[in-house]
């Protein structure tokens, strides 16, 4: 395995490991009710870096060329952008 590309299985671990805490903080602040606009917003952040280490890790996209992650992480903006929008719309 090319761990330039790819990175070494104990990075990959440890991102996977990290990975399952951040679930974990998630879910938890949710069974505890975190409401109001900063937990919504620390919620999303959360789980906005979830996507981008998926993306740029787990799919070997962070030393792929420039126009795959463009591509990727932008599709990633644009989707977390329309829940911000419908989000916002909610509240008033």
């Amino acid at each position: 395995m090319n761990t330039d590309v790819h990175g070494t299985p104990k990075r990959a671990t440890l991102l996977w490991a990290t990975l399952i805490a951040a679930t974990l903080l998630t879910w938890g602040l949710g069974e505890q009710g975190a409401s109001g606009t900063w937990a919504i917003a620390a919620l999303a952040a959360i789980a906005f870096w979830k996507g981008a280490v998926i993306i740029l890790d787990f799919m070997a996209l962070r030393h792929a060329p420039l126009l795959w992650r463009a591509i990727t992480m932008g599709w990633m903006v644009v989707v977390w952008s329309v829940i911000a929008i419908a989000y916002w719309r909610g509240l008033s």
